[in-house]
C-alpha cells in the first residue's frame, strides 16, 4: 500500500467519525430539548390540577353543589 492510499483511508475515517459524533450530539440535544419541555408541559398539568381542586373545595365550601366548573 502506498502512502497516497494510506491518507485516503485515513481522511475517510475521520469524516466517518465525525459524522457519527455529530449525529450523536444532536440526538443528545433533541432528548434534553423534548425533556426540558416535558418537564414544563407537566409542570404546567399539575398548576392546572391545583386549580381546579381549589375551586371545586370553594364552591363544597360555598354550598353551591354542582361541582362543575365552567
Amino acid at each position: 500500500m502506498n502512502s497516497m492510499t494510506k491518507i485516503k483511508h485515513q481522511i475517510k475515517s475521520n469524516k466517518y467519525y465525525l459524522f457519527w459524533g455529530a449525529a450523536t450530539i444532536a440526538v443528545v440535544l433533541g432528548q434534553i430539548y423534548v425533556g426540558t419541555g416535558y418537564r414544563s408541559m407537566s409542570q404546567e398539568v399539575r398548576d392546572l390540577a391545583e386549580i381546579i381542586t381549589i375551586k371545586i373545595e370553594l364552591e363544597e365550601l360555598r354550598g353551591t353543589g354542582g361541582g362543575f366548573i365552567y
